[in-house]
């Protein structure tokens, strides 16, 4: 167990050869603390997040959404941002775009903005908000293992405008697997039941 959590910080380092020095815009006249997606920088990580470590960074990849009510799977690029200021939260940015089947983009897709509040218990509180209408509260807890850190959610509560999609339930695994970052997500909407939604594959480009 020792030796393979020794080779997973050895590969974490190899990998940040080429994110370390990179990190989020700073206005050097802002008052407060500005936001940090690279842990080599700005304010200490506040103690009550180290459970959520692992996630601090800008992550960019791909991934797949499929729903029996889309004429679906799609591919989607996709920049997943997880900061920090120094206080017992971390903000969470997600933007996607579609790709057609040689990669290229089509059009701008979803957005979502939030937050990350662990609790002294270890339960999450994950807050999102969507540019379709939507604000989803989960809660959840850390799973896996050092090596193989992983975050289970689902929601407690989901707020939709009149206009917005009939969005009941949803569930998220986050998971980092040799330093990329896999998300997962199950949406229950639009009268389907719980089932697969969208997948992704992100590696670390700042942090």
């Amino acid at each position: 167990m020792t030796a393979s959590g020794d080779e997973a910080i050895q590969a974490a380092e190899k990998r940040a050869e080429s994110t370390r020095d990179r990190n989020l815009p700073q206005f050097d006249d802002m008052p407060i603390p500005g936001d940090t997606a690279n842990l080599r920088e700005g304010p200490n990580l506040n103690d009550a997040c180290l459970a959520l470590l692992p996630l601090v960074g800008v992550w960019r990849g791909e991934g797949e959404v499929d729903y029996p009510t889309i004429e679906g799977p799609y591919r989607f690029g996709m920049q997943l941002t997880i900061a920090h200021d120094g206080r017992p939260f971390l903000a969470h940015e997600a933007r996607a775009w579609l790709l057609d089947e040689d990669g290229k983009v089509i059009r701008p897709a979803a957005r979502e903005s939030g937050f990350w509040r662990p609790q002294a218990d270890d339960t999450i509180e994950l807050l999102l908000t969507h540019n379709t209408g939507i604000v989803e509260l989960f809660y959840g807890k850390p799973r896996g293992k050092a090596s193989v850190p992983a975050w289970e959610l689902g929601t407690d509560a989901v707020v939709r405008t009149s206009t917005a999609k009939d969005v009941t339930a949803s569930q998220r695994l986050y998971g980092i697997v040799n330093g990329e970052l896999g998300f997962v997500e199950e949406r229950a909407m639009m009268g389907q039941e719980l089932q697969p939604h969208t997948s992704a594959l992100l590696r670390r480009v700042v942090g």
